[in-house]
């Protein structure tokens, strides 16, 4: 299991390597996490930034301030608790998240053209399994 693991590892960092989006933001990677947890996960706040970056509320806060200044974030009111406040991505900090996080579907879709309907369906499929079984394990 340990060796497929590694293999699956190095095959995703080939395809990501070869097939990314050029970075255009300079953009830190605790950026790019913090961005993640705002898209993958809901209600997110504060508080679940400082979790799962494992820091003090207020380095949290320091990282949200500067993300929002940047444009990436903004924040709303929770829709049950005022006091609260959860993150939400804006359309330029969904785009830079994509060009971060992502592959380029141009190039992915020059890749896929060169296989064929049966193998672009085991890609479709595996790829679909994996995703589901990662959802489960965090």
């Amino acid at each position: 299991m340990k060796t497929q693991a590694k293999l699956i590892n190095k095959y995703w960092t080939d395809i990501y390597f070869h097939t990314h989006y050029p970075h255009k933001e300079k953009i830190s990677h605790q950026v790019v996490r913090i961005l993640q947890v705002v898209e993958k996960q809901d209600s997110v706040g504060i508080n679940e930034i400082a979790s799962y970056l494992k820091v003090s509320h207020n380095t949290a806060s320091e990282h949200i301030k500067r993300i929002i200044e940047k444009g990436y974030l903004i924040k709303n009111k929770h829709p049950q608790d005022e006091r609260k406040v959860t993150l939400c991505l804006t359309e330029f900090g969904r785009e830079v998240l994509h060009h971060n996080t992502s592959l380029d579907e141009e190039k992915l879709g020059t890749i896929l053209n060169g296989l064929s309907d049966q193998e672009q369906r085991l890609i479709e499929e595996a790829l679909k399994l994996l995703s589901e079984s990662a959802k489960k394990c965090t």
